[in-house]
């Protein structure tokens, strides 16, 4: 592999881990690099874990060290959502990939316009600690988004911001910080399964996980920081622009000004 892949890797998990700790859907930008870079999708998609492992175990230490959220409050989350992504990815093989990208996107077009509509939910700047066992119907929602991520993964991220913003009465900045440590342990168990399957590239993961760490980092800093109304603004980006791209518009329109440009 040339020298400039592994800066091009690099770069590209900074950008995703980034994007990852704030919103959701960097691996749009890192699935296809590493399948570029000659990787069969199956590997490229349990390589690509590697990255999301080490990501979301950087911003939670990091959101936990900036005292954003504590390990006991996220119990009520992690385990209803575990349980389902254990459900969700023994379905996962009788489902038609495509039609569920669409559905995924319309849903994620469904979200920007809640999250453009109700402000308020989303940019308060105090939120409380969630020390007490939530409602029943709350944790029936994050067993069903474990059985939606464990299923298919796209957008899981999404998800799981949405239920602890609407459901759990989190702000952004908690929501996100709960949000990647829940995926850290999803992404835990998902490595175990690709390592033992034989289907991780470990040099060429590691090199990606190296960016996504940093993007990580600094995107928990940044969350803290600038508070939610900057990470209300990224996610409206990131999500309408994903939603574009699992429904297939964006190719619709490179294809269009290739169609001009001919």
């Amino acid at each position: 592999m040339e020298w400039y892949i592994y800066l091009i890797l690099v770069l590209a998990g900074i950008i995703a881990g980034f994007v990852n700790t704030l919103a959701g859907s960097g691996s749009l930008l890192t699935l296809p690099l590493l399948m570029f870079i000659g990787l069969p999708p199956t590997v490229a998609n349990a390589t690509n874990r590697i990255g999301v492992l080490v990501q979301s175990a950087v911003s939670s230490a990091s959101f936990r060290h900036q005292k954003t959220f504590r390990f006991r409050e996220s119990v009520w989350f992690v385990v209803p959502s575990v349980l389902g992504s254990i459900l969700g990815a023994g379905i996962a093989a009788n489902f038609n990939e495509e039609i569920m990208r669409i559905i995924i996107g319309a849903l994620l077009l469904f979200m920007f316009f809640m999250i453009l509509y109700k402000p308020e939910k989303w940019i308060a700047e105090h939120s409380r600690e969630l020390t007490r066992q939530p409602r029943l119907w709350v944790i029936i929602v994050f067993f069903l988004i474990g059985v939606y991520g464990g299923f298919i993964q796209a957008g899981v991220g999404f998800f799981l911001i949405a239920g602890l913003v609407y459901g759990a009465g989190t702000n952004l900045v908690r929501a996100n910080a709960l949000k990647v440590f829940i995926v850290f342990v999803f992404t835990i168990f998902a490595v175990i399964v690709f390592a033992i399957a034989g289907e991780i590239d470990y040099k060429t993961g590691l090199i990606l996980a190296s960016g996504n760490a940093v993007g990580a980092y600094i995107g928990s800093r940044v969350a803290v920081s600038w508070g939610p109304k900057f990470v209300r603004i990224v996610l409206l980006v990131v999500v309408f622009i994903s939603s574009l791209e699992l429904t297939g518009v964006i190719d619709l329109i490179v294809k269009g000004f290739r169609a001009i440009g001919s």
